[in-house]
């Protein structure tokens, strides 16, 4: 497992899903699972720049990813305002898109292209999200 913390900016998104994308590859990962890896992480690192750190500018993100046996596993920790993706319902699919309530679909993809997604409070003020995708 490798941590590399990175500003929370919008501009560091880049480098973020080629941190994650290039350790999913070098595990094994084929293209549609690192695309989709990468796509679950960024969605979850612009929740944490848009959410977590709205009146913060100078938030960090920190970021460890690594294989355990055959999952990749991602962690994401931030010191930013609480939020557990938990509360947020799932998203009507089936509504017409002018009656479809804006966001939520950011959590919603995390769940459906990872394995598991994980979150915590904790009581020294950091948020952390655990993504998980098995190999195979």
């Amino acid at each position: 497992m490798r941590t590399v913390q990175f500003p929370a900016k919008f501009e560091q998104l880049d480098e973020i899903r080629e941190y994650v994308g290039t350790i999913a590859w070098q595990n094994g990962f084929g293209d549609k699972d690192v695309y989709n890896i990468q796509l679950a992480t960024d969605e979850a690192a612009s929740n944490i720049i848009e959410h977590a750190y709205a009146s913060e500018p100078d938030g960090a993100l920190e970021l460890t990813c690594g294989m355990q046996g055959d999952r990749l596993v991602i962690v994401l920790v931030d010191h930013g305002a609480p939020f557990d993706p938990a509360d947020v319902p799932l998203p009507d699919l089936q509504a017409d898109l002018a009656d479809r309530k804006i966001g939520g679909l950011g959590i919603f993809l995390m769940r459906k292209l990872m394995d598991e997604v994980h979150y915590q409070s904790n009581a020294d003020m950091s948020n952390v999200l655990t993504m998980i995708k098995r190999k195979g």
